[in-house]
Parts: C-alpha cells; sequence; structure tokens
C-alpha cells in the first residue's frame, strides 16, 4: 500500500516541484527573448541589405553609363613608338642569333596625357628594350607569348612616364627572325 507522507515531507516534495516549474519557465522564456531578438535583428539587416544594395546597383549604374558616354565623347589618343629591331638572348644550344622586330603604338585616353609622353619616348624605348633583350625566342610563341610581351611592356611604360598613363600597348608588326 501507499505509504501517506507526512507533513515535511509533503512541503519538501511540494517545493521541489515548484522549483522544477519556475526554473523551467525561466528558461523558456529567456530563450523565446533571445529568439525573438534574433529574429528582429535577422529581418531588420536583410531589410537594411536589401535597401543598400539596390541601391547602390542604381548608383553603380548611372556611374557607369556616365563613364562609358564620357569615354565615347572623347576618342583614344596614340603614341607611336619607333620600330625596334633588338637581339634576342640565344636559346641552349643555338649559336645563331635572332632578332625580334616590332612596331607599336601606345593608347592613351586623356590627349594631354599623350603630350607628355612623347617627350619621355627615350625612356620608353629604354624600358622596351632592356626588357626584350633577356626574352628567348620561345617566350614569344603564339598568342599567349605576344599576351604577356604586350602585358609586360605596358606595365613597363607606365612606371617609365608615370604620372601619365597608358591604356593599352597595341602592336603593329611583330616579327621574329
Amino acid at each position: 500500500m501507499a505509504k501517506k507522507p507526512r507533513k515535511g515531507e509533503d512541503a519538501e516534495v511540494e517545493g521541489e516541484g515548484a522549483e522544477a516549474e519556475a526554473g523551467s519557465g525561466g528558461k523558456k522564456k529567456k530563450l523565446i527573448l533571445i529568439g525573438a531578438v534574433a529574429g528582429v535583428l535577422l529581418i531588420g539587416g536583410g531589410a537594411g541589405a536589401f535597401f543598400f544594395l539596390s541601391g547602390s546597383d542604381e548608383a553603380a549604374e548611372a556611374e557607369a553609363a556616365a563613364l562609358a558616354e564620357a569615354e565615347a565623347a572623347v576618342p583614344p589618343t596614340f603614341v607611336d613608338v619607333p620600330q625596334m629591331t633588338v637581339n634576342l638572348a640565344p636559346e641552349p644550344n643555338e649559336e645563331r642569333p635572332r632578332f625580334l622586330r616590332f612596331t607599336a603604338r601606345l593608347e592613351v585616353s586623356d590627349p594631354v596625357a599623350a603630350t607628355e609622353i612623347a617627350p619621355l619616348m627615350p625612356r620608353v624605348e629604354d624600358a622596351f628594350q632592356t626588357y626584350v633583350r633577356e626574352l628567348r625566342a620561345s617566350d614569344l610563341h603564339g598568342s599567349a607569348g605576344v599576351y604577356r610581351l604586350r602585358e609586360e611592356l605596358l606595365r613597363r611604360v607606365n612606371i617609365a612616364v608615370h604620372p601619365a598613363e597608358v591604356d593599352a600597348v597595341l602592336f603593329g608588326e611583330v616579327v621574329v627572325q
């Protein structure tokens, strides 16, 4: 048969149950509160990101359109580099000297920069020759070789004519003999 709890025991049992219920209820309230705060932050952050990013896209598109119009209005200026013939570095086990002859033009978006580059042409020629003399004929095979040559010459010409800026190096003729 079931034993009847005494008065003191009853109070203890009831007190423990009340504390357990109160503790779990407090934890539930905290979790609900934290969840609600996190939800509000996520919704607010998402809305803020939407408005921020949608506004910047329109501004970026407007800026790109204005830049395109400005570029279309002012055609690029070209500065001729004199024809150059340069000895190439010898290939291993090759006795015959090899040469590279090329003509190039420098594309400049600012006509004022073109007038600044003309007096600096000896620097440009020197930068080109010192680089090309270290190349081998095998370095210039195919379109990838010519592309690497163009990119390296562009980097070197921008160093030589700084603060003016050259947009591209365009080849008119490239002959390896």
